[in-house]
């Protein structure tokens, strides 16, 4: 499966910071077995690391360079179900549950961050959720309403006060203020080095041929020929998951990504401020740390590997109209475009813990536009489930459901 298109801006402007052995000629044993090296696996294997398990790390690429390195990486406490709707499905509470957890995860990041000095980028930022058509403004005032009920930090933005502070045309507007970025691709090298120089064992280019659940632990083949012997092993592959499991998590698909060049004139508001809109396949945008815009979106169901640089080509035009539409006074030239898979759940939640298709074996499986915000809250909810300890929130992202 390919997870991204070959020029992911990530990958180009960073490079590879740091790079692992693979797996070959001899065998390996450990507590827990964490597979996939993107920012869910760095996430995962940094808790396990914290509590001192013997944690060994594999990918069967270079480490960071599936869907981490072509992530937009914007950090929304968000759902991509809205509260109001998430509400009606799973009720008031937990769906409020979920969405608090998300604010306490973008400040846990940042904490994390800051805490060991991670050059990724982090800032702190606001989040706008703009109406883009009319009649999409009384839902979006309904958002609100219950936003603001349950405590969240809001403001309503009548359209006059986007288009005078943000310059954007729009017909409302929710102003969140939990909210931030991050170099998902940056962090996720950061961070693995980090727990790398403390003991714990990364191999990339090892992938697996086939896991073995018999016995009291489980051993993992590699197709070099290997094994690896484990109590555990925590599958933090995300999409690729769900070729691994007959229940339907997830619905997977394209979407596309551009970025303008450096000292692009934006208001000044927006610079920080993330921004996406109320259509069903959203458009959504983000200034980065090096001075650039960033919009993603136009995401498609339909994947053609021999006809991707041409229909990414389409893509970046049609991202820089929409942008055109809603910011006209904004001159967009662009640097770097990519896209990569992206997939989203019926209830727009994550699924995290235990799946009945799999003895011995854990998923953090943190699909959305919030997926990385998923992933910092599955951090406690592994640890805890490992432990044998209650999580409120395992009970909504259980499998199954």
């Amino acid at each position: 499966m390919r997870l991204r298109t070959f020029d992911s801006f990530w990958l180009l402007r960073d490079g590879t910071p740091h790079s692992y052995p693979s797996l070959h000629n001899r065998n390996e044993a450990c507590q827990i077995v964490v597979v996939g090296g993107g920012i869910s696996g760095a996430l995962i294997s940094h808790a396990l690391m914290e509590e001192n398990y013997n944690v060994i790390l594999i990918d069967k690429r270079d480490i960071a360079t599936g869907s981490t390195a072509a992530s937009t990486s914007m950090l929304q406490y968000e759902i991509d179900k809205p509260l109001y709707k998430l509400a009606e499905k799973i009720g008031e509470e937990a769906a409020v549950e979920c969405y608090k957890a998300g604010v306490n995860a973008i400040y846990d990041l940042g904490k994390l961050t800051l805490e060991l000095k991670l050059d990724c980028g982090f800032e702190a930022k606001q989040s706008l959720f703009v109406a883009c058509k009319e009649k999409h403004a009384e839902w979006l005032e309904r958002e609100f309403e219950i936003r603001k009920k349950h405590g969240f930090e809001v403001q309503w933005l009548k359209p006059e006060d986007v288009k005078r502070d943000y310059g954007i045309n729009c017909f409302g507007a929710i102003l969140s203020n939990a909210g931030g970025g991050i170099d998902g691709y940056k962090f996720t090298h950061e961070l693995i080095a980090y727990n790398a120089k403390r003991g714990m064992k990364v191999f990339d280019q090892t992938a697996i041929e086939k896991i073995d659940y018999e016995g009291k632990g489980v051993t993992i083949h590699t197709e070099s020929g290997c094994t690896i012997d484990c109590e555990k092993i925590i599958f933090c592959t995300g999409y690729e998951a769900t070729e691994m499991l007959k229940e339907k998590v997830a619905y997977v698909f394209y979407t596309y990504a551009c970025i303008s060049e450096k000292e692009i004139v934006i208001p000044e508001k927006l610079k920080n401020t993330l921004v996406w809109d109320t259509a069903w396949r959203y458009t959504y945008m983000r200034y980065i740390d090096d001075g650039r815009l960033l919009i993603g979106g136009e995401d498609a169901a339909g994947f053609f590997p021999f006809l991707q640089n041409w229909i990414k080509k389409i893509k970046a035009k049609k991202l820089q109209k929409r942008l055109k539409d809603m910011m006209p006074g904004v001159e967009f030239i662009m640097d770097y475009s990519w896209g990569g898979k992206f997939g989203i759940t019926g209830d727009g939640l994550p699924y995290i813990g235990k799946s009945p298709e799999f003895e011995k074996a854990l998923f953090v499986l943190a699909y959305g536009g919030n997926g990385i915000v998923f992933s910092v809250q599955a951090m406690q909810i592994i640890i805890d489930l490992l432990k044998g300890k209650e999580n409120s929130l395992s009970r909504h992202y259980r499998f199954g459901r």
